[in-house]
């Protein structure tokens, strides 16, 4: 594949990483793309810096980068022609003598890829001078050439010039149409650009052979009872979809170098990290061919890596840092864009998802700090149109395996799924996640104790850490305030919380005032910042929500201490139930003070010791049962 690659474009630091892809192509099983970096040296309205440094500097630059420069320069039409044809094939003979000599005579060594480099003036063939300025290899041709409007009617007839240079009459009939001996040097069937399915890789798509991923549960014998790390657990799952689809070599996982650090080394079982240059002996799972690209810390290369995967009938997975997501933000808008667009073409077929797993998220960088503290990319997601984007918090390991098994099935979305690496409680037996997830909102009905009766508060919950201290909040509630009706809503499908009128995935708003009624105050404690829930529900009929997430403080400090100030921690969400049910009297006046003195109890421990109070590191859901008092 040619790509063309102004030298503007070329300044932007995705575009500086990528010069770096070629010690990641195998030329075994991999295709081959010919940069042609186009040198006509401005910008809008400044120079490019590769046009300005000498000759020699520039082709030890590319050599540099593994490259093997082949100059096109001029200024004359018909001599640029010639030599630019006559270096395409030079170039493509190259690539085809590389591919040759791996995939048929055994050569191993990384080779040096054709590349051209072609060197023309800026707004070559227009105009060369309007109005006494230069236009024609200056910045003004980036800039709208000859202005013809009311204020400058000489320029039509230099604008008539311009058009009649380029000889219309050789090229169309009478009736503005083509000439047939040209119309015949286009490309026919599928070697047309529109027409070639690797420009429509839907056409090309194939289904992932897909494990059960009911065979990766982990068995939770009762709520809370066992702890399991979530990613650690669906790497054993994307480890057997590598494996299934070796074959076919149509799914890649990528991301920044994080993939062992998010915990999912389990692919590293049956594949390696694909890496063709310098290696030496304590390297880990480097090797020409591979089906993880994960060996560059950079977003932007992952994110190119998989939508380039994505556009020519693959299937991919992006694994990132929570916080640093947000460095492929333009990127990703650009992605859901043209999803949006190409949905209206009948003739575009859908491709595979991109698929987004955060890790290492806000409430588990207790060791990294508030530089790694950001969940801001979900309120970025959610602005695009709703019938491309999806966001899901699963709560547990369960979870997450339902969720990442619908998402790698999809098509046409872009899916964020938001998981945990740390050991977590676990909540819920393989065949209640797949219920749940597939609901996406549900009322946890052992957590709470409402059945039969109005609530009195509902505590609602969206993410690991929000759920775990949901619960924790309603063990101290249900021990100390026993008439209490409580009820717990656990979200696992953002979008759920939107009305249906806004997102396909909406709920009703009869099923919304189902789960958390119509008038009883809503303690809500989400994974990221509070605002987006508010965003996402302000058109339901209950309006007495109270929304507990990040807000901007952090540090490096212990898990629980990240919680409080934050105000998502157990303690905090029990006063704010407390502070909204006058009706507790006393009793919620004595719990309230209660709370405060475990919160300054916990910030004299962790100064103290370190790490959180033994109560906290040792919790485990216990239900109070009816007859406890």
């Amino acid at each position: 594949m040619a790509c063309v690659i102004g030298d503007g474009e070329a300044e932007t630091g995705p575009l500086a990483t990528a010069w770096q892809s070629t010690k990641f192509l195998n030329p075994v099983s991999d295709g081959a793309v010919l940069p042609i970096l186009h040198l006509n040296g401005y910008k809008i309205s400044n120079p490019t810096v590769l046009a300005r440094i000498e000759h020699e500097e520039l082709e030890q630059f590319l050599r540099g980068c593994g490259w093997d420069p082949y100059f096109v320069e001029g200024d004359d039409p018909e001599t640029m022609h010639q030599l630019m044809a006559s270096t395409l094939d030079t170039t493509i003979e190259a690539i085809r003598a590389i591919q040759t000599g791996a995939r048929a005579g055994g050569e191993t060594a990384r080779p040096r890829w054709p590349m051209i480099v072609l060197r023309s003036p800026k707004g070559w063939t227009g105009p060369k001078e309007v109005d006494g300025l230069q236009i024609e290899g200056t910045f003004r041709a980036h800039q709208v050439p000859i202005l013809v409007d009311g204020d400058h009617p000489g320029h039509v007839e230099l604008l008539d010039a311009w058009m009649r240079s380029y000889h219309p009459e050789e090229l169309f009939d009478e009736n503005g149409r083509l000439l047939p001996e040209l119309a015949e040097l286009a490309p026919a069937g599928q070697r047309r650009m529109g027409a070639n399915p690797h420009t429509n890789g839907g056409l090309l798509l194939r289904d992932l052979r897909m494990p059960d991923f009911r065979d990766h549960a982990v068995a939770v014998p009762a709520p809370g009872a066992v702890a399991a790390q979530d990613t650690a657990v669906l790497g054993t799952f994307l480890r057997d979809v590598v494996a299934l689809n070796q074959e076919e070599r149509n799914f890649r996982i990528f991301g920044p170098d994080e993939t062992l650090s998010n915990m999912l080394g389990a692919v590293f079982d049956v594949t390696d990290r694909q890496w063709d240059a310098r290696t030496v002996e304590n390297d880990e799972f480097l090797a020409p061919a591979g089906m993880v690209l994960d060996s560059m810390l950079s977003e932007h290369q992952s994110e190119g890596w998989l939508e380039g995967y994505l556009l020519t009938g693959r299937h991919g997975l992006f694994n990132c840092y929570e916080a640093f997501i947000h460095i492929v933000d333009s990127m990703f808008n650009q992605h859901a864009k043209w999803l949006k667009v190409t949905k209206a073409l009948p003739w575009r077929r859908d491709i595979a998802s991109l698929n987004y797993l955060l890790a290492s998220h806000v409430w588990q960088q207790d060791h990294n700090g508030f530089t790694h503290q950001d969940p801001g990319f979900l309120d970025h997601v959610v602005n695009k149109k709703a019938d491309i984007v999806r966001v899901y918090l699963p709560p547990d390991a369960n979870c997450l395996l339902s969720v990442a098994d619908h998402c790698l099935r999809s098509r046409q979305y872009v899916n964020v799924i938001v998981a945990g690496k740390h050991f977590m409680p676990q909540w819920l037996t393989m065949a209640e996640a797949e219920v749940h997830c597939t609901e996406g909102i549900g009322i946890w009905e052992w957590a709470g104790n409402d059945r039969g009766s109005e609530p009195d508060v509902v505590l609602a919950c969206c993410g690991d850490t929000p759920t775990l201290e949901v619960l924790a909040a309603v063990t101290i509630l249900r021990e100390n305030l026993p008439d209490l009706k409580i009820r717990v809503v656990n979200v696992v499908d953002l979008m759920k919380l939107q009305s249906a009128s806004e997102h396909p995935h909406g709920l009703s708003d009869s099923d919304y005032d189902a789960l958390f009624t119509r008038d009883k105050h809503i303690i809500f404690a989400f994974h990221g910042y509070p605002t987006l829930i508010h965003r996402l529900t302000y058109r339901r009929t209950n309006r007495n929500l109270h929304v507990r997430g990040y807000n901007e403080e952090g540090t490096i400090t212990t898990p629980f201490d990240m919680r409080v100030q934050n105000r998502l921690d157990r303690f905090h969400l029990v006063q704010d139930v407390i502070d909204r049910l006058p009706q507790l009297g006393s009793t919620g006046d004595y719990l309230k003070q209660t709370m405060a003195d475990k919160l300054i109890e916990h910030s004299l421990y962790i100064n103290t010791h370190g790490q959180d109070l033994p109560e906290i590191r040792n919790w485990v859901w216990a239900a109070p049962q009816p007859d406890a008092r």
